[in-house]
């Protein structure tokens, strides 16, 4: 049945998300929920932590899984009357809950593969909640289509395996009706999500890559919800992702995740280039877990490939064996030497590749003509939609006859070809009696065929027929998840089809103790690393990534796939301007510290010169007798001597505070007792190096520093080259008094003594020691350097500098973790608050005294 509002889709296109209401009151399906409301208000609500404050109603966590398929097979009954749901032993899903504690609740949220009328709805939705804990997500079959077949299969499953829609038969080129259905689907799921959760005790996890823009939608609703998700396709290179139209909209929904998890680094990797290119994230690694910083979240990276479950592996061993038919392939194939391949048939599989190094193994070593067979078993493709592949059995089967034809004999095929579906008890037989597995895909996510073949060749524990040594060897596609974590394979190029060959006779020409002793590493990896293993590892990884959820203070912001939730210390918060003027106003010495670049002038703004509204705060500002006011700036004191000279009797400290001058008719003064730069002429060759090697950079001599910026250069390898110049830097000058420290976009070096913080110390002293100690502080600023003056005013009342009773109003610009107490959002909001002081310093109530600034 259609959602009521499912054509209303327009708003998405411009990230809106429009409101779909339930299809009906499904008042039966028991909702355990700690907020009112209803569902359908979901996107009407203003974006904030729900129930944070009310009582729990479980005693103990539960973890809800959320995928496109619930692990369920489905099919009508004889009668017609009704439906007949079974678990589907093969489901990633069903086996991933053997790694969590036994005293853990698990709720399915999922569709299913069958369409369910809407009459029939209600009564499915109960009895798999009730039987098999599962919560059926039903989706018309036109959203499905486009959805699934759609923007899943035929946009996102070829961009992601690196298949560009370079012409329209060649994947899928985008389609915004289709994106705006994946958008729509994964909104419905969302409210299945909201029926049942406690925000509170509840896990989610979410997986792959049907549903990755669920995230936001939750994370919209519920701050502070613990959330994974998992990938299991790959994750595409950064050149490759950035081709994606909504490729913002997908990450940031991804970014709302406390937990993304990958099966290799190289997948991680991507995504972090990724996040890094689009938003300027750079990850840090610490303790061996890797880490992004967004918006005072840490969110967590799980680089973890899944395994199977051996226990459903030998249970079907045994089956097999019963059945004999083991024993009937191998008298079948007598005297042989097997190699198998087992793969879906779709184009990334690379079939068509080893049937050709099959093809070149035989020309080039004619000892296996007659001897050597290659099974290729070919299983139907998953699911519907994605690329077309007519052209691709045709290929597949005129090898194969091309191939029989060149070398077979009567009694004797080089290639025996199954394309129709086989049990699992008779891949598993066929798996038992291959000397040798090949995996030639081009690209795939993990590929666990490997690791159910190893098992197999293990054999049934504690079985008779399971004695002697135990050998296996694989050849394995270096472009397959699976392929870092098995060290003893032969990793081959599929693409080089004469490698492939000889890595395929290498294999089956490697000494039995060889064999042994590689079949014995994998072996002991995959019994050890099942799918119980990795739930588990994902779940002990998610609880440490959401320790600090309810210690800090969260709140969300943005609209649309713009959504994202700030997350910060309790102890900070929003400046109040009436708690700021009304301390003003008490205040007999105030001191006042602003940064230039990004607090009273905007940071990308094209004119670096002061407007006339900030030229005239800072006069009345600075014109009062009570006060201290100062500018403090990396920027050169030339520079701003020029920008601020109508400011008579304003302080500048210039190049973080090496250079200070109290007034326009002071001298300057130097912070530091060198005056020797020598080591300029060592550094500058260093700069000039890199400069010269990475295009977009610059270096920027000032007095006392200097600094190379690589604002315009690429930013991964701009990123790279600062790294690596740190190092050389820091070698370099190891002897030198000076620091060498890196920033947004910058490499920078200083002299030791020239610190921000240094330039507040200096402030705050000459002060107390003409008898005019601050009783009124406020330090405001935006970037890593001004953080040196939050931490010495943190310090400041300890150390005597100002007392006790002083009013401390440290504050940083943007709402980011910060050692200030206080945060405005951007400059306007700063230059707001400067007019309502410079409004209380016009009022007649502000204190008159005499104040000589000391020089």
């Amino acid at each position: 049945m259609q959602s009521r509002s499912y054509t209303n889709l327009l708003e998405l296109a411009s990230g809106n998300f429009p409101v779909m209401g339930r299809e009906r009151d499904k008042r039966r399906m028991p909702r355990i929920m700690t907020v009112p409301g209803s569902i359908n208000e979901f996107d009407d609500e203003p974006a904030s932590s729900v129930a944070s404050d009310t009582a729990s109603t479980l005693s103990m966590d539960r973890i809800i899984i959320v995928a496109n398929q619930l692990p369920l097979k489905a099919k009508r009954r004889p009668d017609n009357k009704g439906w007949c749901f079974t678990w589907d032993d093969d489901s990633l899903l069903l086996r991933l809950k053997d790694g969590f504690p036994d005293d853990m609740e698990v709720l399915y949220v999922g569709s299913l593969n069958v369409d369910v009328d809407g009459i029939e709805q209600d009564d499915v939705a109960q009895c798999l909640l009730d039987r098999f804990r599962c919560v059926p997500t039903f989706l018309p079959p036109s959203l499905m289509e486009k959805f699934y077949t759609g923007f899943c299969k035929k946009q996102l499953w070829p961009l992601f395996h690196y298949m560009l829609p370079i012409s329209a038969d060649h994947g899928g080129r985008f389609d915004r009706s289709m994106w705006e259905a994946y958008v729509s689907a994964n909104k419905l799921f969302s409210q299945k999500v909201i029926e049942v959760i406690n925000p509170e005790d509840d896990f989610v996890w979410i997986h792959d890559y049907h549903l990755m823009v669920l995230p936001t939608f939750l994370r919209r609703r519920f701050n502070r919800l613990r959330m994974g998700f998992f990938l299991h396709s790959p994750f595409p290179s950064s050149e490759i992702y950035r081709t994606l139209p909504v490729r913002e909209e997908i990450l940031k929904a991804l970014l709302n995740s406390d937990l993304i998890g990958f099966h290799t680094f190289d997948y991680a990797r991507h995504f972090l280039s990724c996040c890094s290119r689009m938003f300027g994230l750079e990850y840090q690694s610490k303790r061996g877990y890797i880490g992004l910083d967004y918006y005072g979240r840490t969110v967590g990276i799980k680089i973890m490939p899944v395994g199977i479950h051996m226990g459903q592996i030998e249970s079907v061993m045994k089956r097999a064996d019963k059945e004999l038919r083991t024993g009937e392939l191998k008298q079948q194939f007598q005297g042989k030497t097997v190699l198998l391949g087992v793969d879906d048939m779709d184009i990334f599989k690379g079939i068509n590749l080893k049937l050709l190094a099959m093809e070149q193994m035989l020309k080039l070593h004619p000892l296996w003509q007659g001897n050597a067979v290659l099974v290729q078993i070919a299983n139907p493709a998953r699911g519907k939609g994605g690329i077309d592949l007519e052209e691709i059995q045709a290929e597949i089967k005129e090898s194969c006859k091309r191939i029989n034809e060149e070398f077979g004999k009567p009694g004797y095929q080089p290639i025996v070809y199954i394309d129709k579906p086989l049990s699992v008890h008779e891949r598993v037989a066929y798996y038992s009696i291959a000397e040798c597995v090949v995996v030639t895909a081009v690209r795939d996510g993990m590929n666990l065929t490997p690791y159910e073949y190893i098992v197999c060749r293990e054999g049934i524990p504690d079985s008779d027929s399971n004695s002697g040594p135990k050998k296996s060897m694989l050849v394995v596609s270096e472009f397959v998840g699976c392929s870092p974590s098995l060290s003893g394979a032969i990793r081959i190029n599929p693409w080089n089809v004469e490698a492939t060959a000889e890595a395929m006779n290498e294999a089956i020409s490697m000494g039995e103790p060889e064999k042994e002793m590689r079949h014995e590493k994998h072996y002991r990896y995959v019994s050890t690393h099942d799918v119980a293993y990795w739930s588990r590892s994902f779940l002990q990884d998610m609880e440490r990534s959401c320790a600090d959820h309810f210690r800090k203070r969260c709140w969300g912001i943005g609209l649309g796939f713009g959504f994202r939730v700030v997350s910060l210390d309790p102890n900070f918060r929003k400046l109040s301007i009436d708690d700021i003027v009304s301390d003003y106003l008490k205040a007999k010495r105030r001191a006042i510290l602003l940064d230039y670049d990004g607090t009273v002038m905007p940071q990308n703004s094209i004119i670096k010169t002061p407007s006339r509204e900030v030229i005239s705060l800072l006069n009345r500002l600075s014109g009062d007798s009570s006060n201290t006011v100062f500018i403090v700036s990396g920027r050169g004191r030339e520079s701003l001597s020029r920008a601020f000279s109508p400011c008579k009797k304003l302080g500048i400290a210039a190049e973080h505070g090496y250079f200070l001058r109290w007034s326009q008719d002071a001298e300057w003064e130097t912070c530091g007792q060198s005056t020797d730069f020598g080591w300029m002429d060592m550094a500058k060759p260093v700069m000039k190096l890199y400069t010269e090697s990475t295009d977009g950079s610059s270096i920027e001599t000032k007095e006392s520093a200097l600094v190379w910026q690589y604002r315009d250069a690429d930013p991964g390898f701009g990123f790279a080259q600062a790294k690596e110049m740190l190092d050389h830097l820091e070698s370099v000058l190891a002897n030198e008094p000076v620091a060498v420290k890196s920033g947004q976009f910058i490499v920078e070096v200083k002299p030791q003594e020239a610190s921000k913080g240094l330039v507040a110390e200096k402030i705050f002293t000459s002060m107390a020691e003409n008898g005019k100690q601050a009783d009124f502080v406020l330090c405001v600023g935006d970037d890593r350097s001004d953080e040196d003056m939050f931490e010495i005013i943190g310090n400041a009342i300890s150390r005597n500098i100002i007392s006790v009773n002083t009013a401390v109003f440290a504050c940083t610009v943007g709402q980011k973790p910060s050692k200030a107490k206080y945060y405005l959002d951007d400059t306007t909001e700063v230059i707001l608050m400067l007019q309502n002081l410079a409004e209380a310093t016009d009022s007649p109530n502000v204190s008159e005294d005499e104040h000589d600034g000391p020089h």
